[in-house]
Parts: structure tokens; sequence; C-alpha cells
């Protein structure tokens, strides 16, 4: 090492040309860094969705996830498999474990699907696939009193120019349902004409279409035979034939049917600030960049809003904007710590041995913007988060370097010689130093979980700046040192620099010294004193004085607000309790702007209103002013005064108020057994024990009663009949839930023509009592002659976890000065399992942030020893003494009660963003107590 270092010093150009060179080459990588908000990592989760039309929750689950879940036993890589079966529908979630390539278990699972031979009739084929990773850049509302076929319409266009546009792919749009073409037989009219259900069904399958008759080839031309009678709009229906009397009489559908183009009834709308809207989604793949979408797509929005005066578009969410404030931190930060370094080296050194010191953030930086483009890095919050993280470290090394370099040179050594020996005496204990902290921050490159997918970028970005840092330290600085004037022997006095070490003479003198004489004369006390408050501070945290939690509260600039009525409630009940809720809203931001703000700011910026994806639900996106121009005002408190207005929704199942993040709720417990029933009760308390606690707030469960359902049980009619329940069943489905007898290509849009009885005969249940059911003879029977009728709860979803039922009791904390990390444990030991001790068959599983926390704290506990010990034998080799290592090591117990102290005065609990600054801080402990130990050493 010391001849690199000597041929570095003796020809400086090769410093300064790895210096430009690397100044470059980060330039340039740097530019191609692309930006999303979250790191990118491979999806680990697969998807299994079945539709099954006119099915219940209960036979989606008996007849396809069940064998579903089945086939998926024994196929290795599945971390988590969780399920739910809806009215119609059927999605079973994947989850698959680190360490195992997504692509290949999902060619297991694909083949375990395959396998299964008894899926029920009326299914269609099960759609397996990776759920693609795809990152938020941005979302709007196109909005205007108008239509919603025209808001459909304007939106269509929009999507197709933001889709032409360079470098954007992803465009979604919501808020409008799926249009479809309704045959809505009216059953006198069929009766008058002698017509049965599936007779008027067969007629429109059988003339609406297109078809192909071959060629006439004649001797100068072959003409094509083509019959095209398709119509694609309900106008085009109304005249087809649906049935000839000997007479020579034609029936035709209009004449015994309602035809309507009209929207689909599973609701999906949307407004924005009261007025109907259409939602436009704009996602980046892992090849595109969010900023440059986010930065086109305002573009266009500007250009949009000039040239339409009938709708508008309003930006709904732009997580570039937190992007762009992490950044500009980044930037604020590493100037101020440029100049810090200036300023401070420069009082006790030479401002430019100071310059060529701070020379080590942008040198480090470029470094790792090098090592990033090369292996996928991107710049997000998280790898942000690192490189500030880092900035306070990256000049330690270069620090002792000049500082040895200097008082070498102050001793009389030439300037080229002191760069050599300065170096080279400290060279072993800033590796060292610097190899700590790697060793350290490598542990994130092994946490389990969506947490280590994060942080393991921070790692990264943390590690590679330190190696670069340590090059430039090494190699950079002495050269620059030895061959500028910072080694300037005619240096004129400062006024400023001698006052400055006249003060610093009198803190050393009158201040420190006889501090550290009374303590090295009363090691014993000093050392007890010391103990003392670290048991003091250790009791202070297990007694809730000083608070911790593992998932801090960060403020973000948006509430949801999740509604959920009875099932069955129908839309226009919904839309009105989402507009009471939006109203309060609004009178929450005048009270709130009128108390912090005075008036001059608004504390609310937009309400986004959505209906479905049921009747019974909908929710509420609710923009607050970003963190940075609230001041005093928090998110807690924006919730809890929307909530205090909003009031009791009566009979509402669920009204949750919550911020999302990417880990779940606080409190998630999912309660699994086979018993249904005891499950049901066992959920049922729990939830009410945790209502009473005042930590939680909008205790919910996913265990919602379903709709009301008419039970249908044969007569002993109909057997002698000879009918079966499938026949009398078949012909119920056909005319209440329909019958869907094409798909027309309409544009861009698939439109389902569906058959059905009028609204008028299914809207009550008399007419269910009277429908005729029709044999294949003629004879007709009223429903209620041959069958029973009995009205009955369902259910709305039935949820699995690894294959066994499942109910799950959700909250939110109620104050932001709750302990989660203390409240979870409170319901691990005491309250959840005091519950389950009368339900044996009922187990407790914790999900959302404590699932994560328990996954980054199991592998933790696995690796930190092994860090600890790659620490410890890094400070071995570096002093050859046990004794000085573990001195050092004894450091690290003592710093952390200023960390903890630091936090209780500023109000805020100590939780895994924390940790991440006590590495942090481990590391810069490790640097100064090994210089210290290195220089004792060396005047011994």
């Amino acid at each position: 090492m010391k001849s690199i270092v000597q041929y570095f010093i003796k020809f400086p150009i090769a410093a300064n040309l790895l210096m430009v060179g690397l100044f470059l080459i980060g330039i340039f990588s740097l530019l191609n860094l692309k930006s999303t908000f979250f790191p990118e990592v491979e999806s680990r989760i697969i998807n299994i969705q079945v539709v099954f039309p006119g099915a219940s929750p209960e036979e989606v689950e008996e007849g396809v996830i069940n064998k579903i879940e089945e086939n998926l036993k024994g196929i290795t890589g599945l971390e988590q498999v969780t399920s739910v079966s809806r009215e119609n529908s059927g999605t079973v979630v994947i989850e698959v474990m680190r360490g195992y390539t997504t692509d290949r278990v999902l060619q297991d699972v694909k083949n375990a699907v395959d396998r299964i031979s008894s899926f029920p009739v009326g299914m269609e084929p099960p759609v397996v696939f990776k759920v693609e990773n795809l990152g938020f850049a941005m979302s709007f509302a196109i909005s205007g009193e108008v239509d919603l076929r025209t808001l459909k319409r304007y939106a269509r266009e929009v999507e197709d120019d933001l889709r032409a546009i360079e470098g954007i792919s992803k465009v979604s749009l919501s808020g409008f349902p799926e249009e479809e073409i309704e045959i809505a037989f009216r059953e006198r009219d069929l009766r008058a004409y002698n017509l049965t259900f599936q007779e008027a069904t067969q007629a429109v399958r059988e003339a609406n279409l297109q078809l192909t008759g071959g060629t006439v080839k004649g001797k100068e031309e072959e003409l094509l035979v083509r019959a095209d009678s398709k119509g694609y709009f309900a106008e085009d229906l109304r005249e087809i034939v649906v049935k000839v009397s000997p007479e020579g009489g034609i029936v035709r559908l209009h004449q015994i049917a309602d035809i309507r183009d009209r929207w689909a009834d599973n609701p999906n709308r949307s407004f924005m600030n009261g007025q109907p809207s259409v939602v436009v989604t704009v996602q980046n793949t892992l090849e595109e960049d969010m900023i440059t979408i986010t930065d086109k797509v305002k573009e266009y929005i500007e250009n949009f809003n000039a040239t339409h005066e009938v709708v508008k578009a309003t930006i709904i969410r732009d997580s570039s904007i937190i992007l762009k404030q992490r950044m500009e931190l980044l930037t604020e930060n590493g100037l101020l710590g440029f100049f810090m370094v200036l300023i401070l080296l420069a009082m006790f050194l030479h401002w430019r041995l100071a310059f060529w010191v701070a020379l080590a953030i942008p040198i480090s930086f470029a470094g790792m913007f090098l090592v990033a483009n090369m292996i996928g890095i991107t710049i997000n919050v998280i790898s942000l988060f690192g490189m500030i993280l880092v900035i306070g470290i990256l000049v330690d090394d270069g620090i002792v370097i000049g500082e040895s370099i200097y008082q070498l040179y102050e001793k009389g050594t030439p300037p080229l010689k002191a760069a050599v020996e300065g170096t080279l005496q400290v060279l072993p204990a800033v590796t060292s130093a610097i190899l700590t902290t790697i060793i350290a921050f490598s542990a994130f490159l092994f946490i389990d979980g969506r947490l280590g997918d994060f942080f393991a970028e921070m790692a990264i970005v943390v590690i590679f700046s330190l190696v670069f840092s340590l090059i430039e330290g090494v190699l950079i600085l002495p050269t620059h040192v030895a061959h500028s004037k910072a080694l300037n022997p005619d240096r004129s006095p400062n006024r400023i620099q001698d006052a400055f070490d006249r003060f610093m003479g009198w803190m050393r003198d009158r201040l420190y010294k006889p501090t550290l004489r009374f303590a090295m004369h009363n090691k014993l006390l000093t050392t007890a004193v010391l103990v003392a408050v670290l048991i003091v501070t250790n009791g202070a945290m297990k007694g809730g004085i000083i608070k911790s939690t593992f998932f801090p509260v960060i403020e973000r600039d948006n509430i949801v607000v999740n509604l959920q009525m009875p099932a069955g409630t129908r839309e226009h009940i919904t839309e009105n309790w989402l507009s009471h809720i939006e109203q309060a809203t609004w009178e929450a931001n005048k009270e709130l702007s009128d108390r912090f703000f005075q008036g001059e700011k608004e504390a609310i910026l937009k309400v986004e209103k959505s209906v479905g994806p049921t009747t019974y639900e909908g929710t509420i996106n609710v923009t607050i002013l970003d963190g940075e121009n609230r001041d005093s005002l928090t998110l807690r408190e924006v919730i809890n005064t929307v909530r205090r207005i909003a009031g009791t929704i009566p009979d509402a199942e669920q009204v949750g108020f919550s911020s999302q993040t990417p880990f779940g709720k606080p409190v998630s417990i999912s309660l699994v057994g086979e018993n249904a029933a005891e499950l049901d009760r066992a959920a049922a308390k729990v939830k009410a024990e945790l209502s009473q606690l005042e930590e939680l707030a909008d205790v919910n469960d996913n265990n919602q009663a379903g709709l009301r359902e008419i039970d249908i049980q044969l007569k002993e009619k109909a057997h002698f009949l000879g009918l079966s329940l499938q026949d009398i069943v078949g012909q119920v489905r056909q005319g209440f839930f329909g019958s869907e007898v094409q798909r027309l290509q309409r544009g861009r849009d698939e439109v389902k023509v569906w058959v059905r009885y009028s609204e008028e005969d299914r809207s009550d249940l008399a007419n269910l009592r009277e429908m005729r059911v029709r044999f294949a003879d003629g004879r007709e029977f009223p429903l209620s002659e041959i069958a029973e009728l009995s009205v009955d709860r369902g259910v709305v979803s039935i949820n699995h976890l690894n294959g066994k039922r499942e109910i799950k009791v959700e909250a939110d904390i109620a104050k932001d000065d709750v302990s989660v990390s203390d409240l979870t444990t409170n319901l691990k030991d005491e309250i959840v399992p005091g519950i389950l001790a009368e339900f044996p068959t009922v187990t407790a599983l914790y999900e959302g942030q404590n699932r994560e926390q328990e996954k980054s704290q199991q592998s933790m506990q696995r690796i930190i020893p092994i860090i600890l010990l790659l620490m410890l034998f890094s400070i071995a080799l570096t002093f050859r003494s046990i004794s000085q290592t573990v001195a050092v090591f004894l450091l690290i117990p003592f710093g952390f009660i200023g960390v903890a102290w630091g936090h209780y005065l500023l109000g805020l609990p100590i939780s895994f963003f924390s940790v991440l600054g006590i590495i942090a801080l481990v590391g810069i402990l490790v640097n100064d107590a090994l210089v210290f130990v290195t220089t004792y050493n060396q005047n011994l």
C-alpha cells in the first residue's frame, strides 16, 4: 500500500486523472439513473384470478378456491397463500419466499392449476400471472358538468395522447363502469306471444351475427358471400325477428323487450371536488423514469386545461413532489456539509486543506453513482435517504488523514514526506473505521421481508459511498495536500483563526483538562455514574418515558377514508353518505384553516370521492397541505377533526380514516380456524375488545354480513313432475341474473349483451314467486307451486390464510404518541390469548406492520452476532489488543444515551429509522475511538 500512496503523491497527474475520471463518469452515470418512488425490486407476488358468473362466495370457495389451494400444497418457495372468495369471482395471492425465482415458482403454480379437471361448469378458465412491479407516478381527474359518456370520451382521448408520449406506457382509467347492452324481456309479452325465455334468447343469438359463406368464382371476378346483420348498439337490435307465426305475423324484439345501452351494475364512479370525474392513473415500469413521466404529464395537463373549457384536469397525487423534496434536501445537506467542513477545518488547520477534505463528498457520490448505474439502483426516497445519512461520515477519514499530514508538516517534515508518512500512520485506523461502518450497514442486506427489499438499496448506497470515500482519502487527498498551498510555510496570520485558537485553548485548558483529570483520578466514580445513567436510560425506555415503536408515524399529504355500508345497500345511499363525509371534510378545512393559519392558507386542498367496486363501498381521497407548509398542523389532527365533524354513520359496517403505507395497518390480527361459527364468535369478541382501547381507532374486520339471500328448495310436486333443482335454478338465473348471449367489440371496449327479465319483473319477491318455470313440452308452473322460498343472509366474502378460513381484525392508532410496540405486546401477551382461551380451534396470527417487524427482527437476530463479531475482528486486527478493542466497543452503549434522551426532548419515539442513524453514529464513535487509541499508542 505504501508504494501505491507514494506513486500517487510523486505523480499527481494520476490522482488528478482519477478524480476527474470519477467526476465525469459519476455525472454521466447520474444522468442515466432512473428515478422511482421506491426501490425497484423483483415482484414476488403471483395472482390467480377466477371468474364464476352467478356463483355465491360459498360456491366459489368450495368449487374453485379449495381445489386450487389443495393443489398448491407441495410447491416449494411459497411463503404465504391468501385467498378471497366473492360473488362471481375469486382471487388467490401467493407470496414467494426470498431466495426463490418467481418465474420458476410461477410455472409450478400454473402446472398445479392446469392439473385440476373438476372445476364447475360455467367458470371461466383461471388466469395465473406474476404481478408486475409498477411504480405510481401520478393521478389526475378529468371533471366537469357533463354526462359520464362525454367524460369517458375525453378521458379516452387523454389516454391515447399520453400513450403517444415517449416514455409513458402505463395509463389506466377509472370512474366509469363497463358498458353493456341489456335486453330486458317482459314476462307478460312473452306469454302474449307464446314465447319462452330460451326461444327469445336463441333468436337474438342467431340473428345478431356476421358470417362469411365462401366465394363465388366467376370467369372474371371472385365475389365474397357474407351475411352482416350484426348490430353494435341497442338501436341496432330492435328489429330482430324473434318469431314468425304460421299466419305470417312477425314478432320483433322490441315488442317483447326493452333494449338499451347502459352502464353495468358494478359501480365505478368518481367525483372531484363535487363534480363527476374520470381518474387517469399513470404508472412507471422498471424501464421508465418517474420524474420524466410526471414532468411530461404536468406539461400535458397544462396544455389540456388551456385548450378545454367544458372539462378540466386536476392533479390528485404526484409522487415526484416528495422525491424532488428529498433531492433538494440532499443537495442542501451536501452543500451545508461541504461548507461546514470548509469553515471548521479552516479554523483548525488551513482553508485549502479544508477544501480538499470537503471534496470527499462529491467524489464519493460520483463513485457511488457509477456503481449504482451498473447494478440498477434508482434515485428514490430510500437511496436518497442513504445519501443524506452518509454525508456526515464521508469526510471523517479525510479529516483524520489531513490532520495527520498537517501535524507532521508543522513538526518540520517536508510536504511530500509528510503526505506519505501522515497517510500511512493513520491508514490502519481509518481503514478499520470505514470497514467497521460498512460491516454495520451490511446487516441491511440480509433483512427479510419488504423492509429488507427497500433498505438493502440504502445499504448499498452507504457502503459504496464509504468505499470511494476511502479511495479519495488515501490516494487523492494526500496528493492534493502535498502539492497545493495547504502546506504553506509563509502563511500570513489570520486574526479569526488566531481568535479561534485562543478560544479552543481556553476550552482545552479550563474545561476539558480539569474534567479529564477528575475522571482519570476517579475512574470508579466516573464509570459508576455513566453506568447509572445507562441504567436509567434503559429504565426510561422500558417504562415508556422514552417512547419506542418500530414504524414511526410519517407525516403524509393525503388521507384515505374507506366507507362500507351493509351489503345490498343501493348505490345512491352509499353516495349520499360519501357526500356527507366530503362535506365534513370541507367543514374541517375551514376550522383547521382558521385555527392554524388564521384563514390565510387552506389546510385541505382537494377531495376525490369514488363509489365502488360494489354498490355499498366507497372511498374519499383527501389531499392536504404538504408537510413543509402546514407548520404545527399534523396529519393526525386533520384525521381526528374530519372524523369528529363527520360523526357516526348510521348502519355503516366500516368507516376507516388512514394514510396509506406499504407495510399495512399498525394493528392487524388474523384469526384462523376450521370451525366457521367459532371463528365468527372469536372475531366478534376480539373486535369488541379492541374497540374499548382508547389507543385505537377505526377497528374493523373483513367479516361483513352479505346480501340477504333467497334460498330455493324443491317441493314434492317438483319431484313428481321430474324437475331437478338445476332445471329450476337455471331458469331463475337466466331471468334474474341474466344470460350473456354475445360480446361485441365496440372500439376498444368489449361490450357484453345480456338478456334477462325487465327491472319491473325483477323488482319484487312476488314476481319471483310468480315466475313461470317452463317444461320442454310447453307446460309451465309458477315457481311458488314447485319450490319453497326462504330469505336468509349470506356473506360478502370468504377469506383464507394458508388454506384455513381467516377473519382479519384491523385498527389504526388514535394518537401519534401511542407506542405500537407496547400495544402489540399487550395484545399478544394478555388480551388476545385471554379471548382465544374460549375458542380452542382458533389461532391468532399478527399481520400488517407486526409481520414485517417480526421478519425484520428475526433476520436481525441471526445476523447481528455475526456483524458484531466481524466488527470486533476488524478493530482487534488494527490494535492487536483485546483490552483496547473492548474499550472501543464499550463506547457504543454509552453513545446511545444521548440518542435516547435526544428523542425524548424532541418528543419523538425511537424507531427503525432511528436505528439507521444509530448505526451511522456507531461508525463515527468507532472512528473517533480508533484515531484516539492509535494516536495514544504512537505516543507511548
